[in-house]
């Protein structure tokens, strides 16, 4: 994943979510699971054309993963799934969804997010727009 420059949001960031608790346990990670709506203007604003033009006219739902840290008394939202600005070590990340309804995660994230997924998203449409996404982003 770190050599290809790969992964998704849920791979990213349980490997990040494991390394942060073994290298600097004080970060406290927490694994957050954020249910949203996407449209065809916002996926064009987040990801472009190509993912946006997968993107059916009324909309899709999706759950995208993300994690907490406590740096320096405060929580902050870091999201690591696609490049983009440089991280100034103190702020948030700004998330590479849309805004939604965030379900901290507990013992199994990865069950967690596909019972989400299973409840809230239609697998068709889904797959679809993270095939376009990983056209996008390589």
């Amino acid at each position: 994943m770190l050599r290809e420059h790969r992964g998704t949001c849920s791979t990213k960031h349980l490997f990040l979510a494991r390394a942060l608790t073994e290298r600097f346990p004080e970060t406290k990670p927490r694994i957050v699971h954020r249910v949203h709506a996407l449209d065809h203007t916002r996926a064009r604003e987040l990801f472009g054309a190509t993912a946006a033009a997968a993107v059916p006219d009324d909309g899709l739902v999706d759950v995208h993963r993300y994690l907490t840290i406590t740096l320096n008394g405060k929580r902050i939202e870091i999201d690591a799934t696609f490049p983009g600005p440089a991280w100034d070590g103190r702020s948030s990340l700004p998330l590479a969804c849309g805004a939604g309804t965030d379900v901290p995660a507990g013992d199994d994230p990865d069950a967690e997010k596909r019972a989400l997924e299973q409840q809230h998203c239609d697998p068709a449409i889904r797959e679809s727009f993270i095939a376009a996404l990983a056209d996008c982003h390589g």
